[in-house]
Formats: structure tokens, sequence, C-alpha cells
């Protein structure tokens, strides 16, 4: 049989998984949801593969836990399938917006960033045994924490990912393109502290910590460059406590993004360089690159011709994309591994309430995984 013909006919269970998958809520901030969906999601593995070769669980802390399931394969190496199990939507949030097929289109919460592609991963394991297909070993990793940085995931995709063959992540496509380069991403938090004053008895006395405020978000702004791909944008602000108080204090947030690794030190040096007229401000800054850019290396570039030749093997074009968003596929690229992104659905609207997946795409993007897998065999 065909591999798509194999994924095609599959696409039913496949939709069953899924809404079984999506009905989990597993918002980043709800522990005790997320240990009830990993538990299930395991159940769910086992159910189509069987009891694993090995396996790990790290803790995760306040944050989801990291599974690793292992399966041998029949030919040396390993393959690393990153997926993540959380989403940015509350608990709750299936009573107003349940898993609907509707039109050739899956729609739920989490459904495209990024539950398919998990439910993609392990069809594709299974229909490497189905058909027979010499593969490696398969690894999958699923993190419960990649909404809000991978804090505690982190190093065990690091470890995780050191000596495979590649590192499949299957965050959503990008229109059916492969995501081959990512912003790296810096949060940050800008505290300024000032003088409190009468603002109409004692005016001067005071040293206003929102317009200092202002200062700082100027240069800040400033910092961004189109020509760099460097963006800088201050998404959140407060400060003071009345009307006729001169402001105290006064805090912004800071999301940054980055293209080229170079820039993580400019920005670093603004930063660290933060002055504003009034010498009575005292000014802090808090936070952390949260990830590194993933930059195509020569690895992840002979990855992405191997799977443009499983494509063309199939009849399709493939193509590469660089987006804006980060994932953890940036910790594996910055540390000179081979990396692809996007092996996930065909959809749109992560984040939104017109997520989506298009049901057509699922049986092609099992298919592709499975023949690049194959492959690299």
């Amino acid at each position: 049989m065909l591999i798509t013909d194999w994924t095609r006919q599959a696409l039913p269970a496949m939709l069953d998984d899924l809404r079984a998958v999506v009905e989990l809520e597993t918002h980043s901030y709800d522990k005790a949801m997320l240990v009830k969906g990993l538990r299930a999601i395991r159940a769910r593995v086992v159910g189509h593969l069987g009891t694993p070769d090995d396996e790990i669980l790290h803790e995760g802390g306040q944050h989801g836990d990291i599974l690793e399931l292992t399966y041998e394969g029949t030919a040396p190496g390993t393959v690393l399938m990153l997926s993540h199990y959380d989403t940015v939507w509350p608990t709750g949030t299936l009573k107003t917006w349940p898993f609907t097929v509707v039109e050739g289109k899956a729609t739920g919460p989490g459904v495209f960033d990024m539950k398919a592609g998990l439910v993609q991963s392990i069809w594709a394991l299974r229909g490497l045994r189905e058909l027979g297909l010499p593969h490696p070993s398969v690894r999958f990793l699923l993190n419960g924490d990649e909404e809000i940085g991978s804090p505690a995931s982190r190093k065990h995709i690091e470890a995780a990912s050191e000596d495979a063959l590649a590192t499949l992540v299957f965050e959503a496509s990008l229109d059916g393109a492969l995501k081959t380069a990512r912003k790296g991403v810096g949060l940050f938090n800008v505290t300024v502290k000032g003088v409190e004053a009468h603002a109409g008895l004692d005016p001067y006395a005071g040293a206003n910590a929102i317009h200092a405020l202002a200062e700082v978000v100027t240069t800040l702004a400033a910092a961004g460059s189109r020509e760099r791909g460097t963006t800088v944008n201050v998404g959140l602000i407060s400060g003071g406590t009345g009307l006729n108080v001169t402001a105290g204090h006064a805090t912004c947030g800071i999301d940054v993004r980055v293209t080229d690794p170079a820039e993580m030190g400019r920005i670093d040096d603004v930063f660290a360089g933060l002055r504003v007229s009034d010498p009575r401000i005292k000014i802090s800054v808090t936070g952390e690159w949260n990830r590194p850019p993933m930059v195509p290396n020569e690895p992840s570039e002979r990855l992405f011709k191997e799977a443009q030749g499983v494509a063309a093997g199939f009849g399709w074009p493939l193509d590469q994309a660089a987006v804006g968003g980060a994932s953890d596929g940036n910790f594996v690229s910055a540390l000179g591994r081979p990396v692809l992104d996007g092996m996930g659905a065909v959809g749109d609207g992560a984040h939104a309430r017109h997520e989506h997946v298009l049901i057509d795409h699922i049986p092609d993007r099992t298919a592709l995984t499975i023949g690049l897998i194959s492959a690299l065999a």
C-alpha cells in the first residue's frame, strides 16, 4: 500500500483522536488539567503504539510535566519529535467553543497550535510500523510549557536532541511551508522609581516616574530596526497612584524579536544604557532572552532538502519560510543541530477564535513525516 493511501484511510481515526485531544483542556497555567491531559495523551500513544521501550517523566514543577517516550526502530539512530500539549486557552473555553468539523475545517481551542500536529506525529510512527518501512528509533517529547517559553522543558529538549539524526517540531506549518527560520524572543520589564509629591501644592518637588517612562519608551521604540529584522514592542504600561500625585513609580513590559543573534547584544546594551533627563529617577531592568533565533544551519538545510525530496516523490512542492514567532525548535537550532519546524497542521488562526486546521491536508502532512523518517533510515 502507498503511504498516502494508508494515511487517507486512517483519516477518520485521526480525527477521532484530534477531537479527544482538543477536548482535553490544557491551559499553560492550569497544572491540574495539564497533568490530567498528559496522562490521557500518554494513554492514547500507548493505545496506538504499545508500551514504549523507554519512558522518562520529568517534573515540570508549577509548569506542565515533560514526557519522553522512545520506541525502537529498525535502523540506527533516533529521530526526536517535539510536540507541546499546552494551549493559550483558559480552562472552560470549550463550553463556548467546542470541537467542530464543518466545511472541511476542524476548529476548537488548540486544534491548530498544536494538537493536530501532535496527533499526526503519533500516526506517523503507526504508519511506519504498519507499512513495514525501515525507520530509526523515534523519541516523542511532550511538554506542557511551550506557550510560556518552555522554562521547565528547555534543558530536556536540548538534551534529547543531542544525539538525534533530526528533530521534527510539530508546530503548525505556514500554509504548508516548513519553518526553517524563526525570530528569537526577549521578554523584559523596565521599572522606573521617581519621587512622589503633591501635583498642585508642590509640583516641582517630585520626580515624575511616568514622564520618565515616556522617555524610556521613546528610546526603546527607536531601538527597533526594520533593516535588521528587530522589533521592540512595549505592550504593557502602568504607574502612578492618582491624578493629583506626581507619580512615584511606573513600569512597562517589552517584547523584543530578533532575526540576527548579534542583535541580542545590541539590545542588551540599549537596556543597560537607559537614561532620562531627571537625575533623581532610578531605572531597573528585569527579564531575559526567552529563545535564541532559529538561524538556518547546514545540518538543517540538508534535512530540508531531504524533506523536499520526499515531497517531490509524492508529487508535491514543499517550501520553506521564515516567521516572527518562536518555538522549541529555536533551542535545537541554536546548538547547530538538524531541525525542521512546522511539520504540523495546515490551517490558520493560532491564538485566535478562528483557529482551525484544513482536514484534507492531515493525511498528506502525516505522509510527509512517514516518508522523511523512513528516508533517514
